[in-house]
């Protein structure tokens, strides 16, 4: 049974509002590899603006590293409060890095993701500062092998398994995006303004879900899905649309 499509956000969504803004999916369109997203000069020129018509209430949330997003858009968010790693690093506008120690066991689940893998170039293993993930977008057949493998590596050290589009992450537990969003949403700038979470996959869930309680809403990017988001619009390009227009 198809989900009930969602409106998109009204014009005045943003006035008074913090935004929190996922990355992959949602400011640049998703690659067959991590590395290949392309941020143009337009986005940058965007993304410079929001503090500014904010004031200053705007962040990066996403499951990439701070250091990764950091390689992507560099000075231009030197404004923006910025989380990586699905909510286990948080660096506030200006501030230093909350970065916990990365857990032992990833280096050898990488490892070992890495060897098992190592003859299909297709799938691609990436490492990040409190994760590694298996990438599979090239070669789907293998989804359920990955699954299994992450799966294994959480249940016996204690980490997270999380899925996204066409990818399986091993992590650390306790965190999520919106645990971050939560965090940011105690302190200023944010503190005292409904956040607004914009994401497109199955981990942006829980940005939606904090957003909605604490008086805000989520917006969706991509296709009608279960979600915890109160908007939708069809895909980047729309999203950013209607974000040039309305900030």
């Amino acid at each position: 049974m198809p989900y009930q499509d969602l409106p998109p956000p009204p014009a005045g969504l943003l006035d008074d509002a913090g935004l929190f803004l996922d990355f992959d999916g949602t400011l640049v369109e998703l690659a067959d590899k991590p590395d290949a997203v392309a941020v143009d000069a337009a986005l940058h020129a965007l993304l410079r603006r929001l503090p500014e018509r904010l004031d200053g209430r705007v962040a990066i949330v996403s499951g990439r590293s701070i250091a990764q997003i950091d390689g992507f858009l560099g000075d231009t968010i030197r404004n923006f409060a910025v989380v990586g790693s699905h909510g286990a690093e948080i660096r506030p506008a200006g501030g230093e890095t909350l970065l916990p120690d990365r857990p032992a066991s990833l280096a050898a689940a990488e490892r070992a993701f890495t060897e098992r893998f190592a003859d299909d170039p297709r799938v691609v293993i990436e490492s990040k500062t409190l994760g590694v993930a298996i990438h599979y977008r090239g070669a789907p057949e293998v989804e359920q092998e990955a699954h299994a493998l992450v799966d294994a590596f959480a249940q016996r050290d204690g980490l997270t398994a999380q899925g996204g589009k066409m990818m399986i992450e091993l992590r650390m537990a306790g965190h999520d995006k919106g645990t971050a969003i939560a965090t940011l949403c105690e302190g200023a700038p944010f503190a005292g303004h409904a956040p607004v979470f914009v994401g497109d996959d199955l981990t942006d869930e829980p940005g939606m879900m904090v957003a909605a309680h604490h008086g805000g809403a989520g917006i969706l990017i991509g296709p009608m899905r279960d979600t915890a988001a109160a908007y939708r619009l069809d895909d980047v390009a729309a999203f950013l649309d209607w974000l040039e227009t309305n900030a």
